[in-house]
């Protein structure tokens, strides 16, 4: 009897598993495993990696990495190969966010999802590094982004999420001194990266750009380490600039991006951190 009850309990796990794993699929909107090159598996858009000079000028983008300091590297990723950055990348290396992202202003909701493998206080250089940005203007203009910081010891993890500037910042005030961007941040500043081993970052949005305002949460190995306020701003996208963008002066490996179309539970971000093969 005991033996069929632990049988029992055992398929009734397995079934939520693949009830849990199905839902995610249906919202999987993109998914870049970087094994079979730069191309994301799947793709809403454009499903290429673009390199350009800068995020200022993308006029001399064209698809590929083209990039002597980064390049994709067999067997170093949390699953298979990774995106590697070797030293800091001061280059426009991004996805197209057109189709992408379920982007809609005024009711813009996701999940973004990751990995990074490196040590913080050893690998990188000087200044703020964002592992990855999601905006068609900049990093405090209707932006969705992580960094780590550059003068703390050790450095901070921080999610940062902005409506468009001229609406939270009229005056154009200094960010770091500015309250009104401070209230826009998750800060967590003992962090859980090292070299050697993954940090799985995932992050979930929910209402943004709506007239009720609009939230994300960060987990960090499939833990919450908090919620920012109410962001109540609109954003703006010119969807032909809108990107994805990857390693902004980062220094380390990136793999198993993927988009979601919903903000994910506690539970499937969990789900996510703990899948033995990754999304593939």
């Amino acid at each position: 009897m005991a033996k069929k009850l632990i049988w029992v309990l055992l398929a009734a796990v397995s079934l939520c598993a693949a009830a849990d794993e199905a839902a995610l699929r249906k919202a999987l909107l993109f998914y870049a495993s970087f094994d079979a090159g730069l191309d994301a598996d799947v793709a809403q858009g454009d499903r290429k990696l673009y390199t350009a000079t800068s995020y200022k000028d993308r006029g001399d983008a064209k698809p590929g990495l083209h990039h002597p300091d980064a390049g994709i590297t067999a067997g170093k990723g949390k699953f298979g190969a990774a995106l590697e950055f070797r030293k800091k990348n001061t280059k426009a290396v991004y996805f197209p966010a057109a189709g992408n992202m379920n982007f809609v202003n005024g009711r813009w909701q996701g999940t973004i999802s990751f990995w990074l493998s490196l040590d913080p206080e050893v690998d990188l250089e000087p200044g703020f590094c964002d592992p990855i940005q999601v905006t068609a203007e900049a990093y405090n203009d209707a932006a969705i982004w992580v960094d780590f910081t550059k003068d703390e010891k050790p450095r901070h993890f921080r999610l940062g999420v902005f409506g468009n500037l001229k609406n939270w910042n009229p005056q154009n005030l200094a960010s770091d001194k500015n309250p009104a961007f401070l209230n826009r941040l998750v800060v967590v500043k003992q962090t859980p990266f090292g070299r050697g081993k993954w940090t799985h970052v995932a992050i979930a949005h929910t209402g943004l750009g709506s007239g009720a305002g609009g939230q994300a949460t960060l987990y960090l190995n499939g833990i919450k380490q908090g919620t920012t306020g109410m962001i109540p701003e609109a954003f703006s996208w010119d969807m032909t600039r809108a990107a994805i963008r990857l390693g902004v002066n980062y220094v380390g490996l990136f793999d198993e991006l993927a988009v979601f179309s919903r903000p994910l539970t506690g539970d499937e971000v969990q789900l996510l951190y703990q899948m033995k093969k990754g999304l593939r």
